[in-house]
Parts: structure tokens; sequence; C-alpha cells
């Protein structure tokens, strides 16, 4: 198969003029990073959030200077303790008055075969990646419901939620359960108002994927898409923007694949 060329960049049409939106996970080149400078590029107000402080505050600050310091802010930000993600979720309020979108992207991988998984190594991937995203949505919930004004949270997920592959076990699993954490919230927060949707995406490239996966193992990953690449992070992104903006208005509890890989 020849690999497809990657499409031109789309420019943004202003879906989101005027939203505020957190996105954890968004320092850096992947698809937290390109979702926040999608985000700008469609007028949203974004604060960001990220464990790695000296990577996160080099983001904000190349950001600002792009769009305007007054649209962007950022907090370092561990989505594993409760009182970093409602810092992080304050900071946007007192910024801006109010939340309109929350992009739960953090996430932790790993490879290890289920034999040789450690409790520790089992534990840390459903913290940051289930468990963390929980705490993200229930944070954003509470203040979307108290605040009256709806809202939407945005997801990611994986198509390893849906399919098998050796040595992610737990990934798979926390990735099956934020499907799951999901469907569930959405249903509740309908009452509110608020919506609650997944992305799904199977190959997105970005360095820290170079960094943790073997050539061998990417080769065949791209060797499965239909296109014959990876997805550009920033198709990614388009999705996540799709589903915070009002397009989407009638889709609530949907997991979105961003890929051809649903089984």
């Amino acid at each position: 198969m020849t690999p497809a060329t990657p499409p031109a960049y789309v420019p943004g049409h202003r879906l989101l003029e005027g939203r505020t939106a957190v996105i954890t996970a968004a320092a850096g080149a992947g698809i937290g990073g390109a979702t926040a400078r999608r985000f700008l590029e469609e007028g949203a107000r974004i604060v960001i959030g990220d464990a790695h402080a000296r990577r996160l505050a080099a983001t904000a600050d190349a950001l600002g200077a792009e769009f305007g310091t007054d649209r962007v802010a950022g907090l370092a930000c561990d989505v594993t303790d409760e009182a970093q993600v409602a810092a992080l979720l304050d900071l946007a309020e007192e910024r801006h008055g109010h939340l309109d979108t929350m992009v739960n992207n953090a996430g932790l991988g790993g490879t290890a075969e289920l034999t040789e998984m450690t409790d520790e190594q089992w534990d840390r991937v459903l913290d940051v990646t289930l468990n963390g995203t929980f705490r993200c949505t229930r944070a954003a919930l509470r203040r979307m419901r108290a605040a009256g004004r709806g809202g939407v949270v945005v997801n990611n997920a994986s198509v390893v939620g849906w399919r098998a592959q050796r040595g992610q076990a737990h990934y798979a699993a926390a990735k099956a359960g934020v499907m799951a954490l999901t469907r569930c919230a959405a249903v509740e927060a309908a009452d509110h108002g608020v919506r609650v949707n997944a992305v799904s995406p199977s190959l997105a490239m970005h360095p820290h994927l170079v960094k943790v996966t073997t050539p061998e193992l990417l080769a065949e990953l791209t060797e499965r898409e239909a296109f014959g690449r990876w997805a550009e992070p920033w198709e990614v992104a388009n999705v996540i923007v799709f589903l915070a903006s009002d397009y989407s208005s009638y889709m609530t509890g949907e997991t979105v694949p961003v890929s051809s890989q649903r089984a």
C-alpha cells in the first residue's frame, strides 16, 4: 500500500467564538497541543493543563504570543490529584467567568504482557487514563450544572477500547472505561443541558509515541490504517472541535472513531 499524503491543514471557521475551554495534557505536539491550537483558531479562550510544568509554560507562552495572552492561560495539573484539577477549573472561571468546554485528553500508556504486568503498572495507567477522566468530568459537570449555562465535555478514548492489542490490557481497559463513563455521564448531564462525547483515535503520530513504541509496531499499526498513514494530531483535534461546537448539538453519549479500525 502506498501511504496517502496528509491533507492540507484546515483553517479555522470561528466555530467556538467566545467559548472558554479547559484542555488537559495540552503541552507538546500531540492531540492535546493540537486541540489547544485548533480551539484558539476557532475563537475560543483556553486554559491548558499538563503534568509537565516546564513544557506547559513554554506552550502557553508560545500560544499566548501568537493568539493573545488574554486568551491563553496554563497551570500545571496532575489529573490524579483532585485539588490540582479543581485549581485548573478555578483558573478558567477566574479568568473568564465560566466554563463552557472540558476536553479530557490526559492519558498514560505502556506495554506489558498481562502475566508480567505489576499492580503498580496497572494502577498507574488506570489512575491517569480512567480515574483522571472521571475526576475532570465530575469537576466540570458540577460547575456546569451550578452555572446553568449548559456545556460540553469531550473525552479522549481509543480504538484499543474496542479491539485487542498485545501488551495493552491496562490501557485497553482504561479506554473502554472512558467510553462507558462517557455514556453514563451523558445520560446524567442531559438534565442540565450538558453534552458528553468522546473521540476514539487509532494512530495519531507525535514525538512521545515514537519514544515508547518500536519501529516494527508502528509499521504494523500504520499498515492497518485504510489510508496507509497515521493521523496528524490536528485531524483528531478537528473532530474534538466538531463535538465541542453547535454542529453536534444533538449528539451525546457517543464515541466517534477517528480511524477505520473499530474492530
